[in-house]
Parts: C-alpha cells; sequence; structure tokens
C-alpha cells in the first residue's frame, strides 16, 4: 500500500493495516463484573416491545415506522442525537437506489412517502429540517418509542435466540435492559448481531467462493471506505481561506482521476478506510479524512486554477466520517452478483429492489490516485431482493436491514445505498409485523409461502416496489368492477388502474390511467352485485425525477420545491347505494400525498364514481391504483 506513505506528520496517524478476510460466528457476549449495568451512576430502565431494532439510519426509521403501523410496539435505538445515519446533517449524503429518471419509478414506500413530504415542508432542502422531519415522523407515531444518544452494546442469547439487549446512554445516564420477540439489527455495523453471535461476512472475498466475475477488484479481506462530506455557499464579498498546518497539500497528480466538480455539495471520494478496521480506527481515519477535505478546499481556493471561487466559502465540512463496508450478517441466502444480473428472477420471497450500479471503491481510497475512485459496473435493470436475505441464518429472533444484509461485497457495492436500505427496513418492519400476529419467528415466515405471499401483497399495498408481483387481494372488489372513463389518453385505459402494477416505463402508460385534468375527468366502477365496502384506497402518481434529499445542485435544480404537481389535489368519491341512493364518500379538496386512504361506512354500493377536479400543477391526471376493500 505505497500510497500510503504520503500522509502527513501529525497528532494523530494511521497505523499498518492488517487485512483478513473473516467469515463465522462471533462469541455472544456475557456479563461480567464491572459491566455497564453495574455501573453505581447509571439508572437502570427496564424495557419490553414486540420489536426492537438497533440503529435510526434510513432502514431502521422505516422499519420502526412499518412495524409501528403494522400494530407492533416497536423500541428504536440511535447512537447518534439525530435520526437518518449517512443521510442525516452530520454526514449529508443523499439517498440514493434505483434510477428513477431511467426506469420510471421509484423504490417507493415510506421513503418516497418521506422524500415528498420533505419536498413539501422542507422546501429549502436544509439537512437540519429533514432531520426533524424524520424525528417527527416517528415521535408521532404512537406505537414507537424513540431513544436517542444511545448506544447498544450487548445482547443475550439463549438456544439460538435473543432474550435480551442491553443499551446505554451517558447524556441520561441511563442503562436499558431491553426484552423483545424480534430483534433487528439496523446499525449498519452489526453492532447487536455480532454481540449475539450471529454469523457474518466483513470484505471482499475474491472470486473463487461465489465465481463472481466482479469479484477481485482488490485484495480478499478490504472494504470500501468512510467519506467526510463538506459544503460551501456563495457570498456576497471575497472570502480568503487559510488551510491549517496541518491539511493535506493537494497536487494536480493526485487528484488525475477525481473531478473537483460540484464545489457547493463535496466530494464523496474523500474516502479511506478500506484497508483499516472504520469502527476502531474511525479517530484516525477522522483526523486524515479532515486533512484532506481541507486540502481540497485549500487547492479549490488558491491553486488558481479555479475561476468564480473568490466569494464562495466553506459551509459545513463534517466531523463524522460516513462508513460504507465494515460487516454484514448471514442470511438464509446470500445475494450475488449473479442474482443482481438476472437469477434474481427466482426468488418467490422477493420483498424489495435494487437498483443502483455494482460500484466498488478502491481500498486505498483517496490514496489510490493512479485508479479512478469509483468502478460502476452496469447492471441490465432494477432486481429484486428475496426476504431470506434480511434473516439471520443462526439467530431465530434475529433481522437485519441496511448495508448488513445477507449479501456477497460484490452485490453489497449495488445494495448498500440508502434507497435500497430504506426499501429492506420497510420490508423487515412489515414482515415482523405479520411474524407477532401469526405467532411465528422470522424464518418460520420466510419457510411459510402463503405468509411470504401476504407480506407481499401488504408491502404492495403501502407502495413498496416489487418487481414481477401483482396485487391479487381477495378484499380488492374493485379487481372484479366494470370500470368506465369520461376519457382515457396517452395509450391508458381505465382498467389500468386494477392490473395489479403501478410500474410503467417512461412514456408507457400500461399500468396507470391519464386523462386531461382541464375536462374534470371522472372514473366509475360497477359492481354487478352491490359490495360492502369499507375502505377506499388510491394511488396517485409523484412522478419519477429524482426526489431526494441533498444538497447537489444538478439534482436540486429539477426537484419541485413544495406540491408534487402530478399528484391530484382534489377530487369527489360518491356512490350508489343498493337501494338506489346516491352519498358522498370522499370530499378530498388538499390532498398532497401519493397514496390516500379513507375509511368510508359499511354499505351495499352498486357503484363508486371518482371525480378528478383539480392536480398541484400537472396538465394530467393520473391514477395509478385505485382499490376497494371489503375488509
Amino acid at each position: 500500500m505505497a500510497g500510503y506513505g504520503l500522509f502527513v506528520s501529525a497528532p494523530q496517524t494511521i497505523g499498518a493495516a492488517e487485512i483478513k478476510y473473516k467469515r463465522g460466528g462471533a462469541k455472544a457476549s456475557k456479563a461480567a463484573g464491572g459491566s455497564y449495568e453495574e455501573d453505581p451512576l447509571m439508572d437502570k430502565t427496564e424495557l419490553e416491545c414486540d420489536l426492537f431494532i438497533c440503529g435510526g439510519g434510513l432502514a431502521g426509521v422505516c422499519a420502526a415506522i412499518a412495524a409501528a403501523r403494522g400494530g407492533a410496539k416497536v423500541v428504536l435505538m440511535q447512537d447518534r442525537s439525530r435520526l437518518g445515519g449517512n443521510a442525516s446533517s452530520e454526514i449529508k449524503m443523499h439517498p440514493l437506489g434505483v434510477n428513477s429518471k431511467a426506469v420510471g419509478w421509484r423504490e417507493g414506500g415510506i421513503l418516497e412517502e418521506l422524500e415528498i413530504e420533505n419536498a413539501l415542508r422542507n422546501p429549502t432542502f436544509s439537512w437540519e429540517i429533514w432531520d426533524l422531519l424524520l424525528y417527527d415522523k416517528c415521535i408521532c407515531q404512537p406505537n414507537i418509542r424513540l431513544f436517542l444518544d444511545t448506544d447498544v452494546y450487548k445482547a443475550e442469547v439463549k438456544d439460538g435466540n435473543i432474550t435480551c439487549a442491553w443499551a446505554r446512554s451517558d447524556s441520561t445516564r441511563n442503562v436499558y435492559k431491553v426484552k423483545a420477540k424480534i430483534y433487528a439489527d439496523c446499525s449498519g455495523d452489526s453492532r447487536m448481531g455480532l454481540s449475539a453471535g450471529a454469523n457474518y461476512f466483513s470484505g471482499r472475498e475474491g472470486s473463487k467462493l461465489y465465481g463472481e466475475s466482479l469479484a477481485d477488484f482488490d485484495p480478499i479481506g478490504t472494504r470500501q471506505g468512510s467519506s467526510l462530506m463538506f459544503t460551501s455557499k456563495m457570498c456576497d464579498f471575497p472570502v480568503p481561506f487559510k488551510a491549517p498546518s496541518w491539511a493535506k497539500k493537494i497536487t494536480p497528480e493526485m487528484l488525475k482521476y477525481r473531478r473537483v466538480g460540484d464545489i457547493f455539495y463535496g466530494m464523496w471520494w474523500i474516502e479511506l478506510g478500506g484497508v483499516y478496521d472504520a469502527i476502531k480506527d474511525n479517530e484516525q481515519l477522522r483526523f486524515e479524512l479532515l486533512s484532506i477535505a481541507l486540502g481540497v478546499w485549500d487547492h479549490v481556493k488558491n491553486s488558481g486554477q479555479y475561476k468564480g471561487v473568490e466569494n464562495v466559502a466553506l459551509d459545513t465540512i463534517g466531523m463524522l466520517p460516513g462508513r460504507r463496508e465494515t460487516y454484514r450478517l448471514e442470511g438464509n441466502y446470500v445475494l450475488k452478483q449473479q442474482d443482481i444480473e438476472g437469477l434474481w428472477r427466482r426468488f418467490p420471497d422477493a420483498v424489495s429492489v435494487g437498483g443502483w450500479t455494482m460500484d466498488d471503491h478502491p481500498a486505498e481510497g483517496f490514496y489510490a490516485f493512479d485508479r479512478k475512485p469509483c468502478r460502476q459496473a452496469k447492471i441490465p435493470g432494477p432486481y429484486n431482493i428475496p426476504y431470506r436475505c434480511i434473516c439471520s441464518k443462526n439467530i431465530g429472533n434475529l433481522m437485519m436491514a441496511g448495508r448488513n444484509i445477507s449479501c456477497s461485497h460484490v452485490a453489497f457495492t449495488s445494495t448498500r445505498v440508502m434507497g435500497t436500505c430504506a426499501s429492506l427496513g420497510q420490508a423487515l418492519g412489515t414482515a415482523a409485523a405479520i411474524c407477532l400476529s401469526a405467532g411465528v419467528s422470522p424464518k418460520q415466515l420466510g419457510e411459510n409461502q402463503k405468509l411470504v405471499n401476504r407480506l407481499q401483497q401488504n408491502l404492495l399495498r403501502d407502495g413498496l416496489a416489487i418487481l414481477n408481483v401483482k396485487n391479487n387481494d381477495e378484499n380488492d372488489v374493485a379487481r372484479f368492477a366494470e370500470i368506465t372513463a369520461s376519457e382515457s389518453i396517452g395509450g391508458s385505459a381505465a382498467e389500468n388502474v386494477v392490473s395489479g402494477v403501478v410500474l410503467d416505463k417512461p412514456g408507457e402508460n400500461k399500468n396507470r390511467w391519464v386523462a386531461s385534468a382541464a375536462n374534470k375527468p371522472y372514473l366509475n366502477f360497477e359492481f354487478k352485485q352491490p359490495q360492502r365496502i369499507k375502505n377506499i384506497h388510491v394511488v396517485f402518481d409523484a412522478g419519477c425525477y429524482v426526489l431526494t434529499q441533498t444538497g447537489q445542485r444538478n439534482l436540486l435544480r429539477n426537484i419541485p420545491r413544495g406540491r408534487q404537481p402530478d399528484i391530484v389535489k382534489s377530487f369527489n368519491a360518491t356512490a350508489e347505494l343498493a337501494d338506489g341512493s346516491k352519498k358522498t364518500l370522499v370530499r378530498e379538496t388538499d390532498n398532497a400525498a401519493k397514496i390516500v386512504d379513507y375509511k368510508i361506512p359499511g354499505d351495499l354500493y352498486k357503484s363508486i364514481r371518482f371525480d378528478f377536479l383539480q392536480t398541484n400543477g400537472s396538465e394530467s391526471v393520473i391514477v395509478k391504483e385505485i382499490r376497494l376493500e371489503i375488509a
């Protein structure tokens, strides 16, 4: 690793790396004298819940919300003062995943709900307000108990199941003993899973293990590194910059393969740690990353190579490295390169989609001057991820979601991005709620195809994208109605709203109904026999541009601030009852959500008509799905 000879002489330096490929089970922790729970300064609190989630990144947040909405009592613990993980204001990495602009749809579900609400409530895309939105979503859910600044440090196991987990909050001087029926490790670093003795992977495996053609990118055991982001802003006056003495001196040779692009939001390639322990060496990595970031900024401001930077000031710089890779937990299936490239179609237990390239980074990170900062191997298209990847192989009541799911390193280079992590979190939370209601373990759910089907149907109804799985909910009688429309344009048809699929490619209208908003169009559902309908479920279109919390200017330019224009703002639903009388069931005047539900009186209805009166700006009314549910 010759590149590391360029480290500056400074108060903190990184020592020699010991590279090992690890696979196997860690030993479970045992209580010992002097342990945290025996600290006389700490109060001890016992908590009981249905689902305990370690980690409040997007995977943990979406898992908690999904499980809570499914009726589970959830305890969510996060070791930082804010939620979001790598997507929080502390790190400022924008959540990405499926290339929505190319495929025509997003991962959907809770993440898309959060992103739509963020554009509405946080039109300046402030990172701190994004933090607040995530906090608000969790504390307003009555089934979630949220604990911030709380570290999970131990799990106790008996007969292959976790019996309790221990956590510590020095800010409140409290030690928590948490007993749950199901435990979820959404920590990214597999903190709880490793303590429980779960089988795990770490780093690159090499091509011999799984026969992956992309696996020999770097030595076995090395990993992707951690990055430090910074932001800047334009001022009305010149802002000089003097770098500290310990900042790295950046030369053009160092940036041969690294482009200084958007200086207002950068730079993900300020990355280190792939040949070190990103957890235990975090302090040294923080220092070195800061020295590089400040050196890069000094280069931008003072090298004379960049025009128009005189009035640009450094605004924020990360103090918490954003980790890409540490430990992954082994599940009942290991996702591999071959699956991403096409074998995913064989998964009967698909619960989420991925869509990022297989994006590997040199283990030496920034110091791999003679290499590009990443290799983005294209994939044929979005793919499904099976439920078996989010259940521990050897710990019966442990699940995982986020960048620590069961996959090879090559597959990880695609699944690690936060759009995918959030979707897997929603799948985990929904599955946990079903396990609890059905009285089965996570592994037993995966072995019961009827319960897997139920899980898939719940996820589809909640807006999560799964490829090649259709709505076949027996409670949805809209599928059996005669559907007519005042008009259909763009090659669409009225019956598309019950196709069972809500995913269309750009320019296609195979699975949605489109009409001119100016004509105030309608859809009418008529039944051969009156139906006792109790709920109306409507899915609108929210566009397919990249909608994410970000600081990247080219993305921000294309995100509609405030309401998403394609969503229908006002509409009425009017019914004809079995006795021939008419009743207004819904009178919506101010909708900004993609998915809406309305409980209605459980009368017998001969027909229900939807009149669409106004969008949030679009010239077209677009409806992806309507469900009329009898239970």
